[in-house]
C-alpha cells in the first residue's frame, strides 16, 4: 500500500504519533525519513526524534513537528520559530485532520497530513505527497485508505 505510494519520493517526512519502533523501521526500509515525535510515541522513538525539525530542500525551508497548530491558531511558540526562521512549509500533526491551507501572514504552506495509522478517531488514513522544485511546493497529492484496508 504504501511503498507504491512512496516509490517516486525521495524522502518520508512524519509528523509524529509514529506509535511503534517497527513502524519507523518499516519506513526506513522504504525511503531516507526525517521524523519528530508525536505524544504517543514513547520509548524509543521519544529518545531518538526531535520535537522539531528544521531543515532545507533546495529553496524550500521546512519547519517539522507534532503539535503545531494551524494558520491562524499555532500552539504556543511556533509563530516565532516561523518567523525566525523564514520558513516557507510548515508541516505539523496531532489533530488528525488533514488540512492544506497557506498562511499570508508568515507566507508559507501548512500541511498537516492528517492520520496514517489505525489509531485514534480519524475514519480514513491520508498521506501527502508533493513535489519542491526550487522554491516551489508543486503537484500535492492526497491518498486515502481506509481503516479496514
Amino acid at each position: 500500500r504504501y511503498a507504491v505510494f512512496f516509490s517516486s519520493c525521495d524522502e518520508i517526512w512524519h509528523a509524529g504519533d509514529i506509535g511503534d519502533l517497527s513502524i519507523y523501521n518499516k519506513l526506513m526500509q522504504l525511503k531516507p525519513v526525517r521524523a519528530v515525535v508525536g505524544n504517543i510515541d514513547g520509548y524509543p522513538l521519544r529518545q531518538m526524534l526531535p520535537l522539531v525539525q528544521l531543515f532545507e530542500v533546495e529553496k524550500v525551508k521546512v519547519l517539522l513537528t507534532h503539535i503545531g497548530g494551524y494558520p491562524g491558531k499555532y500552539a504556543a511558540g511556533i509563530g516565532a520559530q516561523l518567523q525566525a526562521n523564514q520558513t516557507t512549509l510548515f508541516i505539523s500533526g496531532h489533530s488528525h485532520i488533514l488540512k492544506v491551507m497557506y498562511d499570508p501572514t508568515y507566507k508559507l504552506l501548512h500541511i498537516n497530513p492528517g492520520a496514517a495509522g489505525r489509531q485514534g478517531f480519524h475514519k480514513i488514513r491520508t498521506l501527502v505527497r508533493f513535489v519542491i522544485d526550487q522554491d516551489k511546493i508543486k503537484e500535492l497529492e492526497i491518498k486515502e485508505i481506509p481503516l479496514n484496508e
